[in-house]
């Protein structure tokens, strides 16, 4: 009777050491960086969607530069096949694959809008000029809720960090996660020639 006594005292002390030691606020802190990354591949999936549509516009343009357009569905390809599930199988080694692939196709996107400058057939076609508006409002969304998971990923990985909250995550496997990170070369400004 006294070892079952002991047991349930165990069990009802183990229970609010648990709940003391901050351990439901971070499962509540890592399931909104959870969130915060589903809105994160959610804007980089509407970017994905316009792609095919804007490519299609583009090929319409007589003489246009294939090249240019198969370095974009190449890195759509790429970007799309690199696929994070949720943000508990974040590790920093899939979340740089995640953000060069997006970042890859960030650039071969912004030489295509470059290279558009050249065909003026192309400038005025309204079905282009309404994706590209689509697009530049897809990169904003992108950027918000890049900023949104990163804050969140703030908040987690300094509340698994502060004492005594760091002993408890250790031990129930609260990881610090990635942030995303501007890409090289971002902060210099670039050349631009006429």
């Amino acid at each position: 009777m006294k070892t079952r006594f002991f047991s349930v005292i165990s069990v009802i002390v183990l229970f609010f050491s648990l709940s003391g030691c901050g351990y439901n606020s971070m499962v509540d802190k890592r399931e909104n960086v959870s969130g915060k990354w589903a809105q994160v591949q959610n804007a980089y999936q509407r970017r994905a969607d316009l792609i095919p549509n804007l490519v299609n516009t583009v090929k319409g343009a007589a003489n246009f530069e294939r090249e240019t357009l198969t370095q974009v569905i190449e890195a759509r390809a790429k970007a799309t096949s690199v696929n994070i599930t949720s943000a508990d199988s974040l590790t920093p080694q899939k979340f740089q694959q995640f953000q060069q692939a997006q970042d890859a196709l960030g650039s071969s996107l912004s030489r295509l809008l470059v290279s558009v400058e050249r065909y003026p057939e192309l400038k005025a076609n309204q079905n282009f000029l309404e994706l590209q508006a689509q697009l530049e409002g897809t990169e904003n969304r992108i950027s918000v809720e890049r900023k949104n998971f990163n804050d969140a990923v703030q908040d987690y990985n300094s509340y698994i960090a502060r004492f005594p909250n760091n002993l408890s995550a250790g031990m129930f496997g609260f990881d610090p996660k990635p942030y995303f990170e501007a890409q090289a070369g971002s902060d210099r400004a670039p050349q631009v020639e006429f």
